[in-house]
């Protein structure tokens, strides 16, 4: 197209609108560049599909600049001529141009970031975190170098201004009558009318099985939206579905125990009774809840750097599971997998859905023999909406609200660092045993999360500098918390229960690297829990119903897991918000939304391999998480 035919287009009323349009895709397809220079070998070696990723891509660019501008091409076609050529529109416009173009660069830049941070677009995690802004905005303040950034974008923004105003202004020139602009603007407006009449687009899914190439089709502000729009999954209307009762009926077969008869005669129920061996251990419970913490940084995962001295002690001194896989990728969700021992269903965690009180949980089991329940956290608990999840399920909350000021030695705007959080679960465990109470904590950690930032002297890599020093100073805080709980004489009596909420990193080739999901989990009581380790794969979910059974608790259980000091199958509950799976040793089934399902084979180093569907594998994952969603939506899941 020459270029007197393009300068005929923009002196039109639209003129403006294709300037911006080109400018947008450019960048776009420009970031799509970046990534895939980023990722590389991690690609794969097929050309054909990272071509197609673009090709994909590009659609998905058009579409959002056809939603972008949508407001614009309204306004173009009502505007009168008279206020169209108006010098102060023109001046107006101008400024408007220069905003959107360093927004979108801004978009860029949290695109880069975010992808590097989670290897992928943005997604629902976006969401979530605008929900919070104060916390996001301090995390991004400590984590990067702001001014920096925000002056490179305004200068980005600049270059691209003066390089196409003249040619996004010759627009201002033309006049117009209603009947001509009303072809530009219905195609703008049609557009974005049909796109919102039809389901969410997710070409990315089908274009390659590699996560990255899949991401790389995507565009982030159209997956935001989609975000947005379902934020909430009702597993019925978009999952694999069976017979209620042949559900329930798989599910039972597999949390049956030798210690385990079900209560009454209704087929979907889990209900059961847990009869102990042996009279009650009133310990008390310590459950440490370390933030983003794979068993990749245990000697037991493979370091080698010695980065947690202490834990690797504690691992070799406890009852250590070493082959455990987090539910999820989010803090929610661990919180909701141990306090329920529920599967990760589809969309949001329990933790921030509504009517999430009376659950039955861990809360009430102790509380109704007596024990103080509190959840400690170094942050405040409004936040993922932690408080009322906890207070409406048998805990009282102590969060950075309830510290003193002399309380605080470091903080960042997660929250004080490991060393004042136990410190102070230290002094919530006195005051109970002073009472004459037993006592089960939960205590949530946050030094090991961006910006990586705690007190300076404690370790030999500097603060700041990545997760590396964060996982070493966290294990530090760990190694003085237990050596001042050794010293108080209610020591002699807990199980301290050491457990990661979520794995480090979850981004890999596949939707669902399960090999990244392995975490630690310790339980620590010298003198009452002899030493052993537990090799059979297990899931987050487990981890409740074991403590109990260390406990000799006799109780009627609801609970998906399975104590694992007695026989029973080998499987892993887990997924990433949409895509949830079951993990048995050599295969991976996963449920996908549009009732879609993947099975892949996993060898002994993690690898996935896509494999034919199998609809033994896949009814079998079905059962676990239809049966969830049943009880949840039936309101069927609550303490008596």
């Amino acid at each position: 197209m020459g270029a007197s035919r393009i300068d005929r287009y923009l002196q039109t009323r639209f003129g403006s609108l294709y300037v911006f349009g080109a400018v947008y895709l450019a960048i776009s397809f420009a970031l799509r560049v970046a990534l895939a220079i980023r990722e590389g070998s991690r690609l794969g070696p097929d050309i054909v599909p990272i071509g197609e990723a673009f090709l994909v891509g590009a659609v998905f660019d058009l579409l959002t600049y056809f939603y972008i501008a949508a407001p614009a091409a309204l306004f173009l076609l009502l505007a009168p001529d008279r206020l169209f050529r108006w010098r102060w529109h023109r001046v107006a416009a101008y400024a408007l141009y220069f905003a959107v173009l360093f927004a979108i660069l801004f978009d860029t830049a949290a695109e880069w970031l975010f992808w590097a941070e989670f290897g992928t677009r943005f997604n629902f995690m976006v969401v979530d975190y605008l929900v919070y802004t104060k916390e996001v905005a301090g995390n991004i303040r400590e984590s990067y170098p702001l001014p920096v950034i925000l002056g490179g974008l305004a200068a980005g923004a600049a270059i691209i201004f003066l390089l196409t105003w003249r040619r996004f202004g010759m627009a201002f020139q033309s006049t117009s009558t209603l009947r001509q602009r009303l072809a530009p603007a219905g195609v703008h407006l049609a557009v974005v009318l049909v796109a919102s009449l039809l389901p969410s687009f997710h070409l990315t899914d089908i274009i390659s099985k590699n996560y990255y190439v899949g991401g790389l089709a995507g565009n982030g502000l159209y997956s935001l939206a989609v975000a947005f729009q379902e934020n909430t999954l009702r597993y019925d209307q978009f999952y694999r579905t069976e017979n209620d009762a042949t559900a329930f009926r798989q599910v039972r077969e597999w949390v049956k125990a030798d210690n385990a008869k079900f209560v009454g005669d209704d087929p979907l129920s889990l209900a059961r009774q847990i009869t102990a061996s042996g009279p009650e251990n009133r310990w008390n419970v310590v459950i440490v809840m370390v933030e983003s913490l794979s068993l990749a940084y245990l000697e037991a995962g493979g370091d080698t750097e010695g980065l947690t001295p202490n834990l690797n002690a504690l691992a070799k001194e406890s009852l250590f599971c070493s082959h455990l896989y987090a539910t999820g990728t989010r803090t929610d969700r661990g919180l909701e997998a141990v306090t329920l021992s529920l599967p990760p269903t589809p969309g949001q965690s329990l933790v921030k859905r509504p009517h999430n009180d009376r659950l039955f949980s861990i809360g009430p089991i102790f509380r109704s023999r007596g024990y103080e329940t509190k959840f400690i956290y170094s942050g405040y608990a409004y936040f993922d909406n932690m408080a009322t999840f906890f207070s409406g399920n048998g805990f009282d909350i102590v969060d950075r609200g309830s510290f003193a000021k002399d309380e605080i030695s470091f903080a960042t705007i997660w929250g004080v660092c490991d060393e004042d959080l136990f410190a102070r679960a230290i002094k919530e465990c006195d005051a109970s045993a002073a009472a004459g109470r037993p006592f089960c904590s939960i205590v949530l950690t946050t030094s090991n999360h961006r910006p990586f930032a705690y007190p300076g002297g404690k370790i030999d890599i500097p603060s700041g500098t990545g997760p590396r020093g964060a996982v070493k100073y966290t294990d530090y805080a760990i190694g003085q918390f237990m050596a001042q709980a050794r010293r108080r004489p209610w020591f002699a009596n807990t199980v301290f229960v050491i457990v990661a909420d979520h794995c480090a990193s979850s981004a890999g080739n596949t939707a669902v690297p399960v090999e990244k999901y392995r975490i630690p989990l310790i339980y620590y009581a010298p003198g009452l829990i002899p030493p052993k380790t537990i090799d059979r794969m297990a899931s987050q979910i487990d981890v409740s119903p074991t403590l109990l059974g260390l406990l000799h608790f006799s109780y009627t259980s609801r609970f998906y897991g399975m104590d694992l000091q007695r026989p029973g199958p080998e499987r892993a509950l887990l997924g990433n918000y949409e895509k949830v799976g079951l993990f048995v040793p050599g295969r991976l089934s996963l449920l996908l939304p549009r009732r879609q399902a993947e099975v892949y084979g996993v060898d002994d180093s993690g690898s996935e391999v896509l494999q034919s569907e199998d609809a033994k594998a896949v009814q079998e994952a079905v059962s676990f998480y239809q049966s969830a969603s049943y009880l949840l939506d039936h309101g069927l899941y609550k303490g008596d």
